[in-house]
């Protein structure tokens, strides 16, 4: 297996990332340099999996090795399955951010796409119905670049702060984006992590190693069987 980790954020500067009280500023990581964990000699993988989100993909706080991404590379790579990992998770990223770029990154094509974005529109309160469409238009140009690939599409939630139907609708956004193209779903990627202070650093919005571990836990769940 190979590991790729590509900080982008270094490149955009400070962004806003999803939180538990509302927007905020982070400072995103000083290199550019994409970095693999396995020599080009020992490349094996065959196939490509790609991780496309925000901070929380990243592992904005935590080292590479130690967010959920790089977690389930190493999963990976202990039952030796043949794929290739990429981390492109960018720190504060929202939907339109991800919509402009995500032709950039699908430059090469990809066989397991998963797709974490959505809980910095949802904390900035910005329009559902722009959510929905930027969703829509990353599946439509992953399916474009790469018609063969499986895509999973990652659940997200917020807190009541934008009002009860606000945060509903939101939740209901992720779930009818998976239903009307056939996505693979992962209910909520936050599930046991979110709202508990001793899993997350001390911003109280990005999991600790320890809050990762069980993201990564969530997301084998339904990515596992996909990968087998």
């Amino acid at each position: 297996m190979k590991f790729l980790h590509l900080p982008f954020a270094a490149l955009l500067g400070v962004a806003l990332t999803a939180c538990n009280s509302g927007p905020t500023a982070e400072q995103p990581a000083a290199s550019a340099t994409p970095v693999a964990t396995a020599p080009a000699a020992a490349k094996t993988a065959t196939k490509r999996l790609l991780f496309f989100g925000n901070s929380l993909t990243a592992g904005y706080g935590v080292e590479p090795e130690e967010a959920f991404a790089g977690l389930i590379g190493h999963k990976i790579d202990s039952l030796k399955l043949p794929y290739e990992v990429i981390n492109a998770g960018l720190s504060g990223e929202t939907t339109a951010g991800g919509r402009s770029r995500v032709g950039w990154i699908l430059k090469q094509p990809v066989d397991v796409f998963v797709l974490e974005l959505g809980a910095n529109d949802g904390l900035r309160g910005l329009p559902l119905s722009a959510t929905r469409e930027n969703l829509q238009g990353i599946v439509d140009t992953v399916r474009r670049r790469s018609p063969g690939a499986q895509i999973v599409l990652a659940g997200m939630q917020i807190p009541p702060n934008m009002g009860q139907t606000y945060s509903a609708d939101f939740k209901a956004v992720f779930q009818e984006v998976a239903a009307k193209n056939h996505l693979v779903l992962i209910p909520f990627l936050l599930e046991g992590v979110g709202g508990h202070p001793d899993l997350n650093q001390a911003d109280g919005i990005h999991p600790t190693p320890a809050g990762h571990r069980i993201v990564a836990r969530t997301v084998w769940a339904t990515l596992g069987p996909l990968l087998k």
